[in-house]
């Protein structure tokens, strides 16, 4: 299988924006040992704001533009770094690959970067995807890396795409809020119902939520992906996903109208 998986920021780093290592060192080692089973991984990982304010002795994620370019800069540096050091353990080579919305919208920039993803996957090597947050501005931003995720996922004709994140799947109602909420298993339709219970955006360090999340699956749906929202707090959820498991939401995607 071609597997996108996408790690939030939550997933990656604690509220201080400091690395988890126990989650991370735990992501690293489950993924290799999949890419060791003969699946082709690409991951699409948040964190680089995140992870450079907790560098910075930030107090807060910055507001201005420039304040998150120059978090994302330095941030960036540390969290590939890590990903090196780790995946490096478990003899698989990394790549990185940093986008702006403008390489997914322009016909030759989009082409480029589809070659280049495939044929880093023919060399054996496992991308590591963010947006190029140091240079992206409201006019070329992707925006999200849920969005982004799903964009990749639909480029190279991933299998499946799963996103990682701090809650087990899509609920009828917020489960922090409301103890009568039930974990949706899995969705053939966004509904207006789903839309409109979303909610706002993710934690403090994050650009995400639910909301981005719903975007992501029916931009895959439509693409004829299927999409996962899983809890990344145990990386190990994902052999349940390859085994056939239950586990959070599946997002069926339409194999008839797919671009695949």
């Amino acid at each position: 299988m071609r597997i996108v998986i996408k790690v939030g920021t939550s997933t990656l780093t604690h509220p201080t924006g400091r690395l988890n290592i126990r989650h991370v060192e735990e992501l690293c080692k489950v993924l290799s040992d999949v890419k060791n089973a003969g699946h082709e991984v690409i991951l699409v990982s948040s964190g680089a704001i995140g992870m450079g304010v907790g560098k910075l002795n930030l107090s807060a994620r910055p507001d201005d533009m420039a304040g998150k370019q120059a978090a994302a800069a330095v941030g960036q540096c540390e969290l590939m770094y890590v990903y090196d050091k780790l995946f490096s353990e478990f003899n698989h080579t990394v790549a990185q690959i940093l986008l702006t919305g403008e390489d997914l919208r322009d016909g030759t920039r989009h082409a480029n970067f589809t070659n280049t993803l495939r044929r880093l996957l023919e060399l054996g090597a496992l991308p590591v995807i963010n947006e190029n947050d140091s240079v992206s501005t409201d006019e070329i931003a992707v925006g999200d890396n849920d969005t982004l995720s799903a964009l990749v996922a639909a480029s190279v004709g991933s299998d499946l795409l799963i996103v990682m994140t701090d809650i087990d799947g899509l609920y009828t109602a917020d489960p922090r809020k409301d103890p009568n909420a039930r974990l949706i298993p899995e969705v053939r339709e966004i509904t207006a119902g789903m839309l409109a219970g979303a909610g706002g955006g993710g934690s403090a360090l994050s650009t995400g939520g639910m909301a981005t999340k719903l975007s992501a699956a029916a931009l895959c749906m439509k693409a004829g992906v299927d999409m996962l929202i899983v809890n990344g707090a145990a990386p190990a959820v994902i052999y349940d996903v390859l085994e056939g498991k239950p586990a959070g939401t599946r997002f069926i995607g339409r194999k008839d109208g797919g671009a695949r």
